[in-house]
């Protein structure tokens, strides 16, 4: 009877290593088959996330070589729907650019995954860093002598919601014309994206740029904080951010697009000319539960879970990410 009790455990143990060798096949087996070239456009502000998420992806899925292209996230949708050009992730600074520029015909869905807020940034050599705070940033800036930069809203989210908070600040501080002055002031500093801005600022030709705060955190940067009230950060003062609008540069030629005041939210897709789905399904994946974390240490909070519009074209692998 002992003799026989100990072959059924071994016979068992025996099954249940077969078992999980057969599962640790499949699973090598399906790591494998993700593999090739996986094309990223992506917002400038995720460049320095996303360049350590693609390293540790890379850790992970060897046989895949990520090529990442950071522009304005209106450049990058625009290469695209204008330019044709195939791309299997889109992660815009702005998810309601996904919905209003790709989806039908260039998207079918859109995954709501980060947030950030604007934030004013400066070296300590800066002209009047040392007297700058949150009540005097508007007056200081416009002073003759201080140089200070901005992205181009019609390529650059950065730059349009830079025009939002000027608006939302001249409600704030009952500063009547304050946007038109700061619009008027130091134009030949506007750049494609907010990015751009960071070696003007570091070589000394501008002494403040208006940008994320999570670029200021990841380039170890001085920033003022500004009042969640102008900052577009906070979605519990949606109602006052959306007193403010502005128009910019549409997919075509004469067309706009009117965007209003709201708290920061990113997104990202798979657009449907994408040429390696295994491998963005898995990076969209390795975003939302190891990513999350990067992202964080950098300076962006993040939507956990994330939110999907039009959940119902969610690729079945993504569906329990929504």
């Amino acid at each position: 009877m002992e003799t026989t009790t100990k072959r059924i455990f071994f016979l068992f143990g025996l099954l249940t290593l077969l078992v999980a060798a057969s599962c640790n096949s499949k699973q090598k087996i399906s790591q494998n088959q993700i593999s090739g070239d996986l094309i990223i456009f992506h917002a400038g502000s995720l460049s320095v996330p996303f360049k350590a998420m693609a390293d540790s992806f890379a850790l992970k899925y060897p046989e895949v070589t990520i090529k990442s292209e950071s522009a304005g996230s209106l450049a990058s949708i625009r290469k695209i729907t204008d330019l044709n050009r195939n791309c299997d992730i889109l992660a815009s600074a702005d998810y309601s650019l996904i919905d209003k520029l790709m989806i039908p015909e260039h998207a079918s869905w859109n995954m709501k995954f980060a947030g950030n807020e604007m934030a004013l940034v400066y070296r300590p050599q800066s002209r009047k860093s040392s007297e700058i705070n949150k009540d005097n940033w508007y007056n200081l800036l416009l002073l003759p002598e201080i140089a200070y930069g901005r992205s181009d809203p019609n390529t650059d989210p950065c730059g349009y919601r830079t025009i939002l908070t000027l608006k939302l600040a001249e409600q704030y501080y009952n500063h009547p014309g304050l946007t038109h002055k700061f619009l008027g002031k130091d134009e030949r500093y506007i750049r494609p994206k907010e990015v751009d801005l960071l070696a003007l600022l570091e070589s000394g030709t501008l002494d403040y740029i208006f940008i994320y705060k999570s670029v200021a955190i990841q380039h170890h940067l001085s920033f003022l904080t500004l009042p969640d009230s102008i900052n577009l950060k906070n979605p519990s003062l949606a109602d006052f951010y959306h007193t403010v609008s502005t128009d910019v540069a549409g997919n075509k030629p004469g067309e706009t697009i009117h965007q209003k005041g709201e708290a920061m939210v990113y997104g990202l897709t798979i657009p449907k000319n994408s040429k390696n789905l295994p491998a963005a399904k898995a990076f969209i994946r390795f975003i939302i539960h190891e990513g999350k974390n990067i992202m964080k240490k950098m300076g962006q909070t993040t939507l956990d879970p994330p939110v999907v519009t039009h959940p119902e074209m969610l690729p079945d692998e993504l569906k329990e990410l929504d």
